[in-house]
């Protein structure tokens, strides 16, 4: 994948679920999308107050159509959330139906004093404007960054960790660095030419991090994300609740997946999920988002909430020397730290034999956030085959061959590389707490960062090397 505009990126997430009419909000700006014509509310009492109250506002408004409010899902469910339909999801262009059962509970939400309504967003590990070099082979032979740590494996103090993603792909334990690694593989991993599939060995190559930055961890990879990373709020709980019923409560959680929501009080669709991680113990490390925006993304973004400020480690990305917030990387109060995220090199897959990708080409020529670095955004910026150098070879071709290991940036990869910090810290320190250890790294922490202007925790593996950056020409 490219770095994909807003437009783009959501009619490729149309077509991984093609049975679900989608939509882009707000005001068709990007910030998230949407399952059309459906809002979400906390099953129960909740759920037949928002109903009715949607019913009664289209009956009295002229132009709105009270037939289609309905429950659309069952009415109890272990998420807590019940789906309702509130206008025709087969309705051309915009999603009026939603912005007005939104407002007509506006009301009853100022009383209540919390929201008693939602969109029911697309939870999506790539999110809007995800990074230029999704991802890039790297020469044979070359070093993975971070380099494995030498921590000896031990079964009897390993750490648990359970990564929710797109699942494993099938030759993974070919890698010797996945070696202690188990888990679900990623159903229909390449397509019917044999080309992987966007997105593939996305759960793979974070479980190597994961293993390169704390070898003495027990590391599953579920994949619950398997629809090109998508899917639904209201399914998004259940997937969450799937996992740790199956493979049980973890001490970390590492997830790279979310949504911006417009709002700073959360998603309904994993509140259920959130409270019994909270009771359990269970640290979750989440990906603080790719759009360069400092509005909060869930389920990162229960970091910044006092009574989760402990149980959740919301992880922004580093430029590639460390130094700077890498340009694509959500940031705010509400981000607990950063590490790195850009041009990490880690394993893609097995591969016994190679594998090619098509790429989409960047059309960018410059950062479309502005930045002044040669950054993701620009790279591969090319119209033939990379050599093994990564040089434009003038081809025709847009394939590249994969032999086992890639370089590829974004939240998505800051997140395990820093759940992999506290993992080796609880090694190190034979602490059994992965919250006491979370608060212990991070306020033994001396390294910083810059990111917008303010200095920031930077969490940086000591097999961690830094990448230099190239400064483009001032513009002319």
């Amino acid at each position: 994948m490219a770095p994909l505009r807003f437009h783009e990126q959501f009619d490729h997430i149309q077509r991984s679920m093609p049975d679900v009419p989608l939509a882009m909000g707000p005001d068709d700006a990007g910030e998230f999308f949407y399952e059309k014509g459906v809002v979400l509310a906390r099953d129960g009492e909740e759920a037949l107050l928002v109903e009715d109250t949607v019913r009664a506002h289209f009956t009295a408004t002229p132009d709105l159509d009270p037939a289609p409010v309905r429950r659309a899902g069952p009415q109890t469910n272990r998420t807590g959330v019940t789906r309702i339909q509130v206008g025709d999801p087969a309705r051309g262009d915009g999603d009026p139906a939603v912005g007005h059962a939104l407002r007509a509970l506006r009301a009853h939400e100022a009383r209540a004093g919390r929201p008693l309504v939602s969109r029911n967003h697309v939870v999506h590990l790539a999110v809007n404007a995800c990074p230029g070099d999704e991802p890039v082979p790297v020469p044979s032979g070359a070093g993975l960054n971070p380099a494995p740590d030498t921590t000896l494996y031990d079964p009897d103090t390993a750490v648990g960790v359970l990564v929710v993603d797109n699942g494993l792909t099938h030759d993974h334990r070919d890698a010797e660095l996945l070696a202690h690694v188990r888990g679900e593989t990623q159903p229909a991993e390449r397509d019917e030419q044999g080309v992987l599939r966007p997105y593939a060995g996305h759960g793979t190559f974070i479980a190597g991090l994961l293993a390169a930055v704390a070898p003495n961890t027990d590391i599953t990879v579920c994949n619950g994300l398997n629809d090109a990373g998508a899917v639904l709020e209201s399914e998004f709980g259940n997937r969450l609740f799937e996992a740790v019923d199956k493979h049980g409560w973890p001490d970390i959680l590492s997830l790279s997946a979310g949504t911006c929501n417009g709002r700073t009080d959360g998603l309904l669709g994993v509140e259920s999920f959130m409270r019994e991680l909270r009771d359990h113990g269970t640290l979750l490390v989440a990906a603080a988002g790719n759009n360069s925006s400092a509005t909060p993304f869930w389920p990162a973004a229960y970091a910044g909430l006092p009574e989760y400020a402990d149980a959740v480690l919301s992880v922004g990305a580093l430029r590639s020397d460390g130094e700077f917030g890498a340009c694509f990387t959500n940031h705010g109060p509400w981000v607990t730290a950063y590490a790195p995220g850009e041009r990490l090199t880690g394993v893609l897959a097995g591969l016994r034999t190679p594998v090619p990708y098509v790429y989409q080409h960047s059309t960018y020529d410059s950062c479309r956030f502005g930045f002044r670095y040669n950054c993701t955004c620009r790279h591969p910026h090319h119209t033939g085959l990379l050599s093994e150098e990564r040089e434009n070879t003038g081809g025709a071709a847009d394939r590249v061959t994969f032999e086992g290991c890639a370089q590829w940036s974004g939240t998505s990869f800051a997140a395990p590389v820093a759940a992999g910090m506290v993992a080796a810290h609880m090694t190190a320190h034979k602490e059994r707490d992965p919250r006491a250890a979370r608060r212990q790294l991070l306020s033994s922490t001396t390294d910083v960062a810059e990111v917008r202007g303010a200095h920031v925790a930077a969490l940086l593996p000591p097999t961690w090397r830094p990448v230099p950056v190239t400064r483009l020409a001032p513009i002319a």
